[in-house]
């Protein structure tokens, strides 16, 4: 407590002490002494008090610099002490929440309403580090929980930006016109006039809900203990990874799903080329220099492209040079940045011969190519009814997500890559 306010109490303290002492008509002479004992204090406290708001002035001033210049770093070690055990237990058994996800959750709540209890995006990350609590007497002792498998981000991979919107809409403007610049013709010729600054906006809208339903057991509950917590983060955070990859790319824009980069390429502008033919990198090759030509890209290395296993299947098989045994995989992987797999975020091969899609991307002056909004936190509710005769829980979470791009030709898609 700082002196200043321990000061205050104090002189409070005093003045009561007084106010009874003076109200007697006729006090006794320890009582004679006593106020004027009190009186001294009192006046020597004034001058302590003084004295202690100067020197806690500065302190004050240090305090709200360190607010105002607060790291990610130390978000990051609040989230680490969010719990989703807590939560889970929360809903379950009506637990009361405590420390620090007691107070991530009350923040929470002052900024948005949820029905259930919100969690934060940071707290679905993948944490190290964290122990199992031991097994109870028992004869069998039961080992952490092995979780399911998924695929992982392709979207963060390949470029694009999580942006978090507390409430409403957010627009990017992307510029559509040029600066008109030219030479005077003679010396008192005029230079070409301007051209008009206009821009498009990219709007990112709260109109599209992922919803991931969870249902623990009885016996999950009861013999998981605080592996329980690894699980349920691991388990939403990869399902919500791979319907979110997939909507990034493979959204159709209806039926209440966000619109992909394939649904959306053609009101976007994004520029779409039918290979027609088996994947080399010379193919691809050809649209890496549509990237430089449209100063969208420096070099190869700038770009990434993703692909399906397939392809990779038949690159790594067609030998370029049969004397080095060079692939062309070899070839495309060491000219571009980074190739990147996925079976999820791409649709299978189909057709005779079998043909897939590929994407490229590239981030050009910081800006990346597509950016995937993010509404609030996680909204985490619990269904009471659906499973209470068996006393297992359910658990859904909701989450608002929405996909657009920046500029049309930091992307480029391929299809027909037999």
């Amino acid at each position: 407590m700082l002196d200043s306010v321990k000061i205050q109490r104090r002189q409070s303290e005093i003045r009561q002490e007084l106010a009874v002492l003076v109200g007697k008509e006729s006090p006794s002479e320890d009582e004679t002494r006593s106020m004027e004992t009190l009186d001294t204090e009192y006046r020597a406290n004034e001058a302590r008090y003084r004295a202690a708001l100067i020197a806690e002035d500065e302190e004050r001033r240090d305090a709200g610099a360190e607010l105002e210049t607060r790291s990610d770093t130390e978000w990051a070690e609040v989230m680490a002490g969010f719990e989703m055990r807590q939560v889970a237990l929360a809903l379950d058994e009506g637990r009361a929440l405590e420390g620090r996800t007691a107070e991530v959750v009350s923040e929470l709540r002052s900024h948005g309403g949820y029905r259930g209890v919100p969690i934060p995006w940071g707290a679905l990350e993948t944490r190290a580090g964290e122990t199992v609590a031991a097994g109870t007497p028992n004869p069998m002792r039961t080992a952490p929980i092995i979780e399911r498998l998924f695929a992982g981000s392709v979207a963060a991979r390949m470029g694009g930006q999580m942006v978090n919107v507390g409430v409403g809409e957010m627009e990017y403007p992307v510029t559509t016109s040029a600066v008109t610049a030219g030479w005077a013709n003679g010396e008192t010729g005029n230079v070409p006039g301007p051209a008009a600054y206009t821009t498009l906006d990219r709007p990112l809208k709260p109109d599209h809900n992922l919803g991931v339903q969870m249902r623990l057991t009885r016996k999950t509950l009861k013999q998981s203990g605080a592996g329980l917590e690894q699980a349920v983060r691991r388990d939403m955070n990869g399902a919500i990874e791979e319907a979110l990859d997939r909507a990034v790319f493979l959204g159709s824009g209806s039926a209440g799903e966000p619109t992909g980069l394939f649904a959306g390429a053609s009101a976007w502008g994004i520029s779409e080329v039918d290979v027609g033919a088996a994947a080399t990198w010379g193919a691809i090759r050809s649209e890496v220099v549509g990237f430089l030509t449209g100063n969208a890209a420096t070099g190869p290395g700038d770009v990434r492209a993703l692909i399906r296993p397939e392809v990779w299947d038949a690159m790594d098989a067609a030998i370029w040079d049969a004397g080095s045994g060079v692939t062309e995989w070899d070839r495309m992987s060491d000219a571009l940045g980074e190739v990147m797999m996925s079976h999820n975020a791409l649709d299978a091969p189909t057709g005779s011969p079998a043909a897939s899609k590929a994407v490229l991307t590239t981030t050009a002056g910081g800006v990346a190519p597509f950016f995937v909004g993010t509404w609030g936190a996680i909204d985490l509710i619990r269904d009471p009814y659906s499973d209470a005769q068996s006393g297992a829980l359910r658990l859904t979470a909701l989450a608002t997500m929405d996909v657009t791009v920046s500029r049309a030709v930091q992307t480029r898609i391929l299809t027909g890559v037999e």
